[in-house]
C-alpha cells in the first residue's frame, strides 16, 4: 500500500475556524467598486465577447446559461473549449490557471496525454459502452481494492450523488434501522434526503426547496466537529429504532471548508461502533488526491462504506462508485445466482461502469501512484498557501487561508461558516441574509480572480495539481496580488 500523502501538516482546525469567526463579525471586504468595473468592461465585456454572446443565446434553451452548478459565475459564466494540464482556454482564446480542477479530481492535471491514449484505444477497439462486462471493470475496482484496505469490494455507479443514495440504502438493509445521521454543512450529492443540513450546519430542510419536509423524517445532521452533538443524537436515535448509518466528509463539510480536528475521524468511528451504526466515508474529493489509501489512509480509520466520486472514471463520465466490506457489499449483488441469501438494495445505472470510464479510472489511478501526483500536488498547496498568507498579512486583510494538501482554501466573506442555533429561532432569516449577501460579495472577487487569468471553485477554493511547477505558483500568486491589493471595506 503506497502511504505517501499530500498532507505534509494537518491545519491546526480550533485555530483556522476562530480565525473564520473572527472573519464573520469583521464588516465585509470586497473588490472596489471601480476596480470591479474596470474588471467588467476591460476584460469581461471586451475580452470575452465571444462568451458572452454564446451564454445569452444559451439561457433561451438552457435554464440559466449553463448545465452545472460550478459554471454560473459573475458577471457571466464562460465558454471553455481546451482544458490542458495546469491550463483551460476559453472560447475567446484566454488562458487561464486551473484551480478548480472539475470539482476536484483532475489530480493529474487536465486532460493528461497517458490517459487520453488509453482512451482513444478503448473507442477504436469497443466504444463507450456495450451494456456487459468489460476486462476494466475488474482491473478498475481491484485498484481501488488494493490500495483501499476496507473496500473489499468495489460498486461503479454515475456519480458521486447516486453513491451517497446507494450506501444509505445498505446501511437500512445492513442494520435494519432507519435513521442516517450526517455532518451538518456537508455536501453529499443533491438526492432528497441528503439534501437536509446542506452547506450550513443546523440549516435542516431550509436549503431544501422542493423538497417535501416529510421525506426527513429519518434524517438528522450534527455540528463539524462536535462529537458530544453527534453522540446526543445517537443517544436519542437509540430510544427510536437506532441509527443505520452516520456519514461525513473526512476533511470537514463543503471540503474541509470548516476544517475539523486531525482525531475527529477516529472519534466519530468510535462513537459508530458504540451505537452500532455504520460508518460511511465520503471520499468523493478526498480519494486518491490525499493519497492513494484517501483519507481513511492518512487518518488510519476503518469505515464500512466509502463513497468514490469523479476520480475513479479518470474525470470522465459514468464518475462515482461505492466500496466497503464484503459483509455490507453483498447487499447489492443479492438475487443473483449463487448470491446471498439477503434482501437487494436497488441501484442501477445504465451508464455506469461503461469501460471508457473504467479503462479512464484506471490508467488514472496508475499514473497518480506511479508519478506520485497525490503527495506532488500537496506540496504545491502548501506554496500557494504560504504564498496568500503572506500577501493577506502584507495587505492587512481579515481574510483566512489553509489547505489540507491539495485543497486549498483562501476565505475572504467567510460564507459557509455561518451555523443555525435551533436554540434561537430568530437566527435563521437573520444567517441566511448574512449569507446571501456574503455569498454576492464572493462571486465579486471570484470574478476578478478569473479576469486575472485565475479559475477558481466560488472564489474560495481552489484544488492543486501535479501539473502545477513552483515557477506557475509564483506567477499565480501575483495575479492574486492584482486583486488583493484592489480590497477594501464594502461600501454600504
Amino acid at each position: 500500500m503506497d502511504n505517501r500523502f499530500a498532507i505534509s501538516n494537518y491545519p491546526d482546525a480550533a485555530e483556522i475556524n476562530q480565525q473564520l469567526d473572527n472573519l464573520i463579525t469583521k464588516p465585509i471586504y470586497t473588490v472596489k467598486p471601480d476596480a470591479l468595473k474596470a474588471y467588467e468592461n476591460e476584460y469581461y465585456d471586451k475580452k470575452c465577447s465571444k462568451s458572452k454572446a454564446m451564454i445569452q443565446e444559451a439561457k433561451n434553451i438552457i435554464p440559466g446559461g449553463v448545465q452545472h452548478n460550478l459554471a454560473f459565475n459573475y458577471p457571466f459564466p464562460l465558454v471553455f473549449t481546451k482544458a490542458e494540464g495546469a491550463y483551460l482556454y476559453d472560447l475567446d482564446g484566454n488562458r487561464y490557471y486551473d484551480f478548480l480542477q472539475a470539482g476536484g479530481p483532475t489530480v493529474l492535471g487536465s486532460n493528461p496525454k497517458e490517459v487520453r491514449s488509453k482512451v482513444i484505444e478503448l473507442l477504436n477497439d469497443c466504444g463507450p459502452c456495450t451494456g456487459l462486462f468489460h476486462e476494466y471493470e475488474y482491473k478498475l475496482a481491484k485498484k481501488i481494492s488494493d490500495n483501499f484496505k476496507t473496500v473489499e469490494m468495489f460498486r461503479m455507479l454515475g456519480s458521486g450523488t447516486e453513491a451517497c443514495m446507494a450506501a444509505i440504502r445498505v446501511a437500512r438493509l445492513a442494520t435494519k434501522k432507519k435513521n442516517i445521521i450526517k455532518m451538518g454543512g456537508a455536501y453529499h450529492g443533491w438526492s432528497d434526503q441528503l439534501a437536509y443540513g446542506i452547506r450550513i450546519p443546523g440549516s435542516k430542510w431550509t436549503q431544501a426547496h422542493g423538497v417535501p419536509h416529510y421525506i426527513f423524517k429519518h434524517t438528522q445532521e450534527f455540528f463539524p466537529n462536535d462529537l458530544n452533538d453527534l453522540e446526543r443524537k445517537l443517544q436519542f436515535n437509540s430510544l427510536r429504532g437506532g441509527t443505520a448509518a452516520v456519514m461525513i466528509e473526512p476533511v470537514g463539510p463543503e471540503s474541509g471548508t470548516t476544517p475539523v480536528d486531525k482525531d475527529f475521524n477516529k472519534g466519530v468511528e468510535t462513537l459508530c461502533r458504540k451505537y452500532g451504526a455504520l460508518f460511511i466515508f465520503d471520499e468523493v474529493v478526498t480519494g486518491f488526491r490525499v493519497g492513494m489509501s484517501g483519507a481513511q489512509g492518512y487518518f488510519g480509520v476503518s469505515p464500512d462504506l466509502t463513497i468514490f466520486g469523479k476520480v475513479v472514471a479518470g474525470g470522465y463520465p459514468g464518475a462515482g462508485g461505492l466500496g466497503g466490506k464484503k459483509e455490507y457489499m453483498k447487499y447489492l449483488s443479492a438475487g443473483i445466482a449463487g448470491g446471498p441469501k439477503v434482501k437487494k438494495a436497488l441501484i442501477g445505472g445504465t451508464m455506469a461502469a461503461n469501460p471508457l470510464s473504467c479503462a479512464a479510472g484506471y490508467y488514472t489511478l496508475c499514473e497518480i501512484e506511479r508519478t506520485n501526483a497525490a503527495e506532488k500536488a500537496g506540496l504545491i498547496g502548501d506554496r500557494l498557501t504560504f504564498g496568500l498568507k503572506n500577501l493577506i498579512k502584507k495587505y492587512n486583510l481579515p481574510f483566512v487561508a489553509f489547505n489540507q494538501g491539495s485543497i486549498c482554501h483562501l476565505e475572504t466573506v467567510g460564507t459557509m461558516h455561518y451555523s443555525i442555533n435551533w436554540l434561537k429561532p430568530w437566527s435563521i432569516p437573520q444567517v441566511l441574509s448574512a449569507t446571501s449577501e456574503r455569498k454576492k460579495e464572493m462571486e465579486h472577487v471570484g470574478a476578478a480572480y478569473m479576469a486575472e487569468g485565475i479559475v477558481t471553485l466560488a472564489g474560495s477554493r481552489l484544488y492543486t495539481s501535479a501539473a502545477y511547477t513552483d515557477e506557475m505558483i509564483d506567477d499565480v500568486l501575483a495575479r492574486f496580488e492584482n486583486v488583493l491589493k484592489n480590497i477594501a471595506v464594502k461600501e454600504i
